[in-house]
This record gives C-alpha cells, sequence and structure tokens, in this order.
C-alpha cells in the first residue's frame, strides 16, 4: 500500500464526519477494489477545525469519471455533504 497515490480529498458540512472503517468501506464499493487506504487531517484555521479526508489507491486506477460519480453518489446516500476534489486526472 505504499505504492498509493491520492485520488481525492474532500471535506464534510456541518459537523459532520465518517469513520475510518465506514470510509474504507465508502471508497472500497466506489472504485470497486481492497487494493485501498484512506487517511484524515484535522486542519485548524483560526478558531475553526476542519477534517479532511484522502482516498487513496492504485497508480493504475481504472476508469475515474466512474469512480467519482459512484463516490459522489455513495456519499449523497450516506447523507454526508461536502467538498470533493480531484487530485489526479
Amino acid at each position: 500500500m505504499k505504492n498509493h497515490v491520492e485520488w481525492f480529498k474532500f471535506h464534510l458540512r456541518n459537523g459532520q464526519s465518517i469513520g475510518p472503517s465506514a470510509l474504507r468501506a465508502l471508497w472500497a464499493d466506489a472504485c470497486g477494489t481492497l487494493d485501498i487506504s484512506v487517511s484524515r487531517n484535522v486542519q485548524t484555521l483560526g478558531p475553526h477545525t476542519t477534517t479532511v479526508y484522502s482516498l487513496h489507491g492504485s497508480p493504475r486506477l481504472q476508469n475515474l469519471a466512474m469512480v467519482e460519480n459512484r463516490l459522489r453518489g455513495l456519499l449523497e446516500q450516506s447523507k454526508l455533504v461536502g467538498s470533493l476534489t480531484v487530485i489526479r486526472h
């Protein structure tokens, strides 16, 4: 898993959060493989704290547009509202 690259990052709004197991399951479902990893980083900007979630996988991940659409749909189904950014194209 040390060869993984970051594909997406996102943060959630309104104090929402997702645990590592649920995040791994969501990401695995979106990209169709268990060869994945996830991380999170808590950032403090003045009085505000936000958590940035990162989704990592094989550098040979196929059909990124489909994976992104699935990921967006799964986040919506989970009632998670936030901002998703594609890191690699």
